[in-house]
């Protein structure tokens, strides 16, 4: 590769890589699809590996965490450590332009959630980055009194 096709390629931000927003975006005049670069993609494809259950995607079925296959178990710290298990593992092979930092989860059982923070660096400018990904045990219910 010359030396200009690589500056080039810096300067556009492609080496994190490009790729459909999502949910997926259309703008109105042209019905053009919103892509998302660099940091923002990386973020929302951890959010998608996050969300997506195992086999839902039919060409890659191991690809996911699954997690709403925990939801009714206990919240013990061996839940803890699945989860954050879980998550790591799905990180490590699924997402690979991020070292993966650390995964640190934070429950409330009050109100059936739980905080997934995900601490990672991008691996091409060494940059740390964080997301958090709300998980709801108690989804879809609405108590009112």
């Amino acid at each position: 590769m010359a030396d200009s096709s690589i500056k080039e390629m810096l300067d556009n931000g492609s080496f994190l890589g490009q790729g459909w927003s999502f949910p997926p975006t259309f703008t109105r005049p042209t019905g053009a699809v919103l892509l998302v670069k660099e940091v923002e993609d990386i973020k929302q494809s951890l959010g998608i590996l996050l969300g997506t259950a195992l086999g839902e995607r039919v060409m890659r079925s191991d690809f996911g965490c699954n997690l709403d296959s925990r939801i009714f178990d206990p919240m013990e710290p061996a839940f803890n450590t699945l989860i954050t298990e879980i998550i790591r593992r799905a990180i490590i092979l699924y997402e690979p332009r991020v070292d993966l930092d650390s995964v640190d989860l934070q429950v409330d059982q009050l109100e059936g959630r739980i905080e997934i923070f995900v601490n990672y660096t991008i691996i091409s400018n060494n940059t740390r980055s964080n997301i958090v990904f709300p998980f709801y045990l108690n989804e879809g219910t609405n108590v009112e009194q």
